[in-house]
């Protein structure tokens, strides 16, 4: 994880938040529900950040500034937690209980097979990708 982030630094321009420690994860975790682990295993290195500003992404922390909301509305259904957010609106959410993390399109209220990721690792290496760089 350590290797993408270092990858991304250099990529354009970013702003990553410090890394949660492992007690605010596991307080989080306690009180809500447990993140995908290359997920987590991210927050360590950034807690939250800007990616590819200024149009880019944000990802959401747990001791950050936005803070992952498990009751946010902007999802496809109960199943999902929103961990992100694309500039265009949609979000970036990861299924409860899996490894998957997918972009949501909002207005169409589908999930597109193409924007459906195993892993978070799958997802940062295809941003580019995702955002037409």
């Amino acid at each position: 994880m350590k290797e993408i982030l270092d990858k991304l630094k250099k990529q354009g321009e970013m702003l990553f938040k410090a890394g949660a420690t492992e007690e605010e994860i596991l307080l989080w975790e306690n009180n809500n529900i447990a993140l995908p682990k290359q997920y987590t295993e991210w927050l360590r290195l950034s807690d939250g950040g800007d990616l590819f500003l200024p149009a880019g992404l944000q990802l959401y922390g747990v001791s950050h500034k936005p803070i992952i909301d498990i009751d946010d509305d902007d999802r496809p259904d109960d199943s999902f937690v929103v961990i992100g957010a694309l500039a265009s609106g949609d979000p970036i959410v990861c299924r409860k209980d899996s490894e998957t993390i997918c972009i949501y399109n909002h207005e169409a209220g589908v999930i597109e097979v193409d924007e459906v990721y195993d892993d978070f690792k799958s997802f940062l290496n295809d941003l580019k990708g995702i955002l037409g760089e």
